[in-house]
This record gives C-alpha cells, structure tokens and sequence, in this order.
C-alpha cells in the first residue's frame, strides 16, 4: 500500500489547531449522567483524564466508569491520572458499578482502572467480580474492559479472561520505539501477547495508539501490522495532547486527514472497525463500535 503523506503541525510552542476543538460540558443528557454518576460515588476516566470528548459523551448519556480508586502506582508519560500509592480498596465496588449500570440502562458500558501493582493479583479479582455482578444486573448490556496488564501475570490475565467480557480492550498506546518514554513500567511486548492471549481465549479485542508522539509513518504502519496478526479486531487512533507542563511534548499536531488515512489502511489490512480522528480516545463511540462488529 502506498502511504499518502499529509501535513502535520509542529507543535512546539504551537497553538492547537481548530480541529481539536471539543464541545463543551452541557447540552442534552449531560446533566442527568453527570446527577447519576455522582450519586453512586463512581470515578471517571473522562473527568481523571481529562477527556477532551467530556461533553459530547455525557451529553449522549454515556461515561466511562474508572474501578480500583483514582490513584495509580504507574506514573506514564502522557496520562493526567494522579499517580501514587493508593491506599484503599473497596470490596463492595463490583456491585455497586453493577448497579449503577443497571439503573443507568446501558446497551454498553465501558470499564477501565488505575494500575494497582502494589496488589499481588493487580486488582483482578475486582475486575472479575465487576464483570461478573454486572452481567447479572444488566444482561442486556455488553461489557467492554480497558484493562492494565498486570505485570504480565498470567493468572491475573485468565481471571478477566474467565469472567467473559464482550470486549477486552488493552491499549500499547505508541509505537514500540517510544513505548519506554510514554508507558511507565509497561512494555510493549507483553502488551502485544496479553491481547493475543485474549485473542485466543476466544475474547473479541480492541487496542489503541495516541499519535504525535514523535512516531514515523513506517512505525505506525508496523505497529498496526503486529496488532492485526496478534488477533485485535478494533483500532482507535487518535492526537497525543500534553495535560501538563510536566508531561510528554506532542511532538506534532496530525491532521485530521492523516487520520482519514489510517482508517482506511486499517480498514484494509483486515482490522474490523478502525476509529481514526483527532479526538478519538480509547472509549469514544465504543457504543457504535461494538456495533459495527456485526455489520
């Protein structure tokens, strides 16, 4: 395939683009998931990230619920999610994320955590029993899990694998080049054998990359090669921005039809839904991906 070359913004000192405006918090069912949210003392990665795409989800009545605490013992690169040691766990989160979904009336919900490495099991036995409890509250629901990769323990994989989720979301975040600058702790390689473990456990897998980074277009293309043959079956792609001083540089802003083109590369190289833009993250329009698997 021939790589069509598109123009990318420096970004050093560089305003951002306008395409990287957001909508703003408000409007539609923004409220009335902010009300519910709040009311069952969930976290959020769209608030804990700093979700550009905040608004126009609660606004469609959908948020991703963050489990195990707010508080990570990995400090990434790129993410805005406190980092530390946490120093609580709550044994009675599964049933009330459980809940929450039910009264929420979900088609399809969207589960991440914070790293719990000072854990022995990672905080699997959570992420199992939440999987678990929310199947039996909601089982008209289809459960998507971003998951950590739990230092590469095999049983904590097998834990999550065994409760079933509909989709099991592991993100490599970058090209492998650059994974040890961006990923704290994490390494790429089990990454991509984590997800192809899941693969073969019979678990429908999804995985995503931040770009403008400081990646090269072979890089990308690569990258996207191994994913395909570890077996994932959705891509999301979409821009790096720094949350604060502190964190890594974008390297570049990426137009947004580059990003047209990784979609259909993605497309073509056999990938099932790519979701390609700007602003996409890890969860957005998870709903219509999930989907589009079966059309």
């Amino acid at each position: 395939m021939t790589l069509i070359p598109t123009a990318t913004i420096k970004a050093y000192g560089a305003r951002k683009p306008e395409w990287l405006r957001a909508q703003l918090p408000g409007g539609g069912d923004y409220e009335e998931t902010r009300r519910k949210v709040r009311s069952q003392s969930l976290n959020t990665v769209c608030e804990e990230a700093q979700c550009p795409n905040l608004g126009e989800c609660w606004a469609r009545g959908t948020a991703t619920i963050m489990i195990l605490g707010d508080i990570c013992t990995r400090a990434c690169g790129f993410c805005a999610i406190k980092t530390g040691r946490p120093t609580e766990l709550d044994a009675e989160e599964p049933a009330r994320v459980a809940e929450s979904v039910r009264q929420m009336g979900l088609k399809h919900v969207v589960i991440t955590s914070v790293a719990r490495d000072e854990l022995t099991d990672g905080g699997s036995g959570i992420w199992a029993e939440t999987i678990r409890r929310t199947r039996e509250a909601a089982p008209r629901t289809s459960i998507e899990v971003l998951i950590p990769d739990f230092l590469g323990k095999l049983d904590c994989w097998q834990r999550v694998f065994d409760a079933r989720p509909d989709i099991l979301n592991h993100n490599t975040e970058t090209v492998p080049r650059l994974a040890p600058a961006v990923r704290s702790v994490a390494r790429w390689d089990r990454s991509l054998a984590l997800l192809k473990a899941a693969a073969q456990a019979g678990l429908t897998t999804k995985s995503g990359m931040m770009l403008g980074l400081g990646e090269e277009d072979h890089e990308v293309e690569g990258t996207l090669r191994e994913l395909h043959s570890a077996g994932v079956s959705i891509i999301t792609l979409g821009q790096y921005l720094q949350p604060t001083p502190q964190h890594l540089p974008v390297a570049a802003f990426i137009h947004p039809d580059k990003f047209k083109h990784w979609k259909g590369w993605g497309l073509a190289l056999g990938f099932k839904v790519v979701e390609s833009g700007p602003l996409v993250r890890s969860s957005y329009h998870a709903d219509e991906q999930a989907n589009r698997l079966n059309d």
